[in-house]
């Protein structure tokens, strides 16, 4: 049993959202043909983070299920012991840079209006 590979036609969604950051990312004197170019690479990229955060969603889907599973199937245990039971948690790592960005664009917006 052979899996074939269908692609599917992208949404309207995604090929209007990727015309639109080509147009706003042209520069003069680039044509039609070059900024239609440009939005078909850009929906390609939007498709394969969307498959790719689907597969992640599916993997700690599955996680979560068998761990939900082996808490059902294991009975009672004692406090001791399940102080002792490692269990992996999904965490989320923010990233500094962004909010030093707006803390410095909120200080430089304030001294504009100092000055």
């Amino acid at each position: 049993m052979s899996k074939t590979t269908q692609q599917a036609a992208p949404s309207p969604e995604t090929q209007a959202e990727a015309l639109k950051i080509a147009r706003a990312t042209q520069k003069p004197g680039q044509t039609k043909e070059q900024t239609k170019l440009i939005a078909q690479g850009i929906q390609k990229g939007i498709e394969l983070y969307k498959k790719q955060q689907k597969a992640k969603a599916r993997e700690r889907d599955k996680l979560r299920k068998k761990q939900v599973k082996s808490k059902q199937a294991q009975p009672e245990q004692p406090e001791q012991e399940v102080t002792t039971t490692i269990e992996s948690q999904v965490t989320y790592k923010h990233h500094w840079l962004p909010w030093l960005l707006l803390v410095l664009s909120w200080g430089g917006f304030a001294a504009y209006l100092m000055r």
